[in-house]
């Protein structure tokens, strides 16, 4: 694709005979199985002629609306409680990454002195939890102050230290793991700003790591200088110190204690059935804060926008090439278009954009993140679905969620399914389109390098192409190669 990235005309050709091939593939019989994986030179093509054309429908149309919605998750769930080792959050909208337990927390603002390269900078009314751990405090406070700057340029949260200054001068390095750490037994909890008794209106100090230590005091008679009572700690049994003696390292917890045990993890997995359906209405507040953005999300991906609908040509040029491919196979089955129409698009393209955002824009997406955008990409792919909607006492919580939403959202599918049908591509338009693209974009990659690795590729595989060559009566392409692999430059 990169080789050929000045000339999407040839790419498109090219791809075209390929599909074909694999779709009257002898021995065929399961038709609705076609591009759901992606192992063949042609699904693999598919999906990154799909990433060259429907860029500029990505960018014009549809990327505000999914950045809008990415945004949104984050400040959601940075509201309540996230669990530091787990991603257990409370306004999660996986059931998998729901925080069940009850945490006592507050909602606190920050002063930061921020020290970097360029100089010194105050930021005052930065939002956090009493319950963050400080590598999440710090990461709250970079985020803040970076929030118009791509992630790429934001300094790494391990490179910098967060201080907390007395009125004597004196600095208390926060850290998740220090010598105050609460042990007890074979866990070991990490520390908050609760743990630290950081009031609201702190005032606290970042900067690289080592660049404060000079009016820095340790742990216990920096605690003492801030009137900050750390927790007691028995030496004689539970000091992390000692504790490290032991082969098995301590347990890092910070909400919820993970168990190790099989016995233990079967009695949380029943209980969660069980309370399934109390925790289901916390899915559902998350749920309908979130819904308008995933609406809007998923109406510029149909192109609709008001008065009219807005249909990318490579969609259509695709769509009708399918259709075409059904009519001359004899294939009469509306499903099964709709399920080709699907494996091609939604789950080769779409599916990828909503869950990785970080594709496509320079973010930091968190796990906890990826677990609501995961339960999001799902609900687009059952909407996308020709299957009926059944649901039972089985069904997973995100079926369970949507429910009123799924076959509404299959009605929209259908009308874009059908609308791309009706619409009116002249091809000469569409294949000029391609030429502008490929001018825009041609040298985007360096394409002598992409073509050299092929030229690596053929030679390694020589005989066995010059063996289907000559059984397809096309021997002069064979030697043509040769002349090609033996005028690439050697560097």
């Amino acid at each position: 694709m990169v080789s050929l990235q000045d000339d999407l005309r040839y790419v498109t050709d090219i791809l075209m005979e390929l599909l074909t091939d694999l779709i009257n593939k002898p021995g065929k019989k399961r038709p609705k199985l076609l591009l759901r994986r992606t192992e063949s030179v042609a699904e693999k093509l598919l999906t990154n002629w799909l990433a060259y054309t429907l860029h500029a429908f990505l960018e014009d149309t549809v990327g505000e609306p999914l950045f809008n919605l990415f945004s949104t998750i984050n400040i959601l769930l940075e509201k309540e409680p996230v669990d530091a080792i787990t991603s257990d959050a409370k306004n999660s909208l996986s059931e998998d990454k729901l925080l069940r337990q009850k945490m006592d927390f507050k909602s606190i603002s920050l002063n930061v002195e921020y020290i970097h390269e360029a100089g010194e900078e105050r930021f005052e009314g930065i939002p956090v939890l009493s319950c963050d751990t400080v590598t999440q405090t710090k990461e709250k406070i970079i985020k803040f102050i970076y929030k118009d700057k791509p992630y790429s340029s934001w300094p790494p949260f391990e490179e910098l230290e967060l201080g907390f200054p007395s009125a004597s001068g004196a600095v208390l390095i926060l850290k998740d793991e220090d010598s105050t750490n609460m042990v007890e037994g074979e866990w070991k909890k990490i520390n908050t700003l609760e743990h630290y008794k950081v009031p609201d209106k702190a005032n606290l100090r970042l900067a690289a790591t080592g660049t404060i230590h000079n009016d820095t005091l340790n742990e216990s008679s920096a605690a003492i200088s801030n009137n900050v009572s750390l927790p007691s700690v028995n030496f004689s049994t539970s000091t992390p110190m000692l504790h490290h003696v032991d082969i098995n390292e301590p347990k890092l917890w910070h909400m919820v204690k993970t168990s190790d045990y099989p016995q233990e993890q079967k009695e949380e997995i029943r209980h969660s059935k069980m309370m399934a359906e109390v925790f289901l209405t916390r899915l559902l507040k998350t749920k309908e804060t979130l819904q308008l953005f995933v609406n809007k999300l998923f109406d510029s991906i149909f192109g609709l926008y008001e008065g009219g609908r807005k249909i990318p040509p490579s969609v259509k040029y695709l769509f009708d090439f399918l259709d075409k491919q059904a009519v001359e196979l004899d294939i009469s089955e509306d499903e099964v278009r709709h399920t080709w129409k699907n494996n091609s698009l939604p789950l080769r393209f779409w599916i990828n954009i909503i869950k990785n955002p970080n594709f496509v824009f320079d973010i930091k997406k968190s796990n906890t993140v990826d677990s609501c955008l995961s339960v999001i990409a799902q609900l687009f792919m059952d909407s996308c679905s020709p299957d009926e909607h059944r649901l039972g006492k089985d069904s997973p919580s995100n079926k369970l969620l949507y429910a009123k939403e799924i076959p509404e959202y299959k009605k929209k599918v259908k009308r874009y399914y059908d609308d791309i049908v009706d619409h009116q591509l002249n091809e000469e338009d569409f294949f000029q389109a391609l030429d502008g693209i490929s001018k825009k974009h041609g040298k985007c990659f360096n394409s002598y390098n992409a073509a050299r690795e092929l030229m690596v590729y053929a030679e390694d595989h020589k005989v066995k192409i010059m063996e289907t060559c000559e059984r397809n009566n096309h021997s002069h392409l064979y030697d043509r190669l040769q002349e090609i692999i033996n005028k690439m430059p050697d560097d």
